[in-house]
C-alpha cells in the first residue's frame, strides 16, 4: 500500500509517501510553518510525491491529521486531502492528532500510560490518555492543565505532544516526575502516514475533530439591531 499522509493541524506543514511493500517511507518533507499553510500545502506534496519517483494515481490512500488542532489549519489540510482523493479516485481517512504523537512510543514497546496534549490556550489542553497497548484509557477532551497533570501523576506515565512541557511547567512541588517527557510542536509525519495504512476507512472519517467551539461564532441574526 502506498499513503499519501498530510499534516497542517498544528505548526508544520509537512507530507509523507509511506510504500508498505518495502517498509518504508519513500520520500517526506516538514517545514515549520505556524501560519501560511493553504498556500505552502499543494507545492509541497507536488516536491514529495515528484521525489517519491510515484505518481498520484500510484497511491492507494490519503491520510490527513483531523485535530485537535488549528481550525485554519485543520480546514486547509482536510480539503487538501480530500481535492486530491477525489482526483486520484483514492480513500481519504483522518487520523487523530493525539494518537499521530503516541503512536512512535505505544510502537517502541514502553510500559505505562502515554498521554498526549495539545495546547488549547487559556489553561486548557486538548488531552488523552492512552495504555501500553494504544487504547484509549481516557478519551479526548478539553481539559484544565490541572486535570492533564493529575492524569499523567498516575503511573508516572510517559506525555507527548506540543504541550507536554507546559504540563511539567506546572507539575506539583514534590511530586515524583513523569517517566519521560516528549515534547514536539507536531506529530512525525512518518507516523500520520504509518497510522493511515492500517486505519479502517469507515471508522476513521476525513473530517475535522475540533472538540470544542469556535471562538469566532456568526451572527445570530442576518440583520444589525436598530437603536
Amino acid at each position: 500500500m502506498r499513503v499519501l499522509a498530510i499534516d497542517t493541524a498544528l505548526t508544520a506543514c509537512a507530507a509523507a509517501i509511506l510504500d508498505t511493500a518495502q517498509g518504508a517511507i519513500a520520500a517526506s518533507e516538514s517545514i515549520d510553518m505556524p501560519r501560511g499553510h493553504a498556500e505552502a500545502l499543494l507545492p509541497l506534496v507536488a516536491r514529495v510525491v515528484d521525489r517519491s519517483g510515484f505518481e498520484f494515481r500510484d497511491l492507494d490512500r490519503i491520510a490527513v491529521t483531523v485535530g485537535p488542532g488549528s481550525f485554519t489549519g485543520l480546514r486547509v489540510g482536510i480539503s487538501a486531502a480530500r481535492g486530491i482523493g477525489l482526483a486520484a479516485g483514492r480513500p481519504v481517512v483522518g487520523i487523530s492528532t493525539l494518537a499521530a504523537f503516541v503512536a512512535p512510543h505505544v510502537a517502541s514497546g514502553r510500559a505505562g500510560a502515554v498521554v498526549a496534549v495539545v495546547d488549547a490556550r487559556h489553561d486548557n489542553v486538548y488531552m488523552q490518555v492512552f495504555g501500553p497497548d494504544g487504547r484509549t484509557t481516557q478519551a479526548a477532551r478539553v481539559a484544565p492543565l490541572s486535570e492533564a497533570v493529575r492524569a499523567a501523576m498516575s503511573d508516572r506515565a510517559l506525555i507527548t505532544g506540543s504541550a507536554a512541557e507546559l504540563l511539567l511547567k506546572n507539575w506539583p512541588a514534590g511530586e515524583a516526575k513523569p517517566r519521560a517527557v516528549d515534547q514536539r510542536p507536531a506529530p512525525d509525519i512518518g507516523w500520520v502516514a504509518r497510522l493511515g495504512a492500517v486505519a479502517e476507512e469507515r471508522r476513521a472519517p476525513s473530517r475535522p475533530l475540533y472538540l470544542r467551539a469556535p471562538n469566532a461564532k456568526p451572527q445570530d441574526s442576518p440583520r444589525l439591531a436598530r437603536r
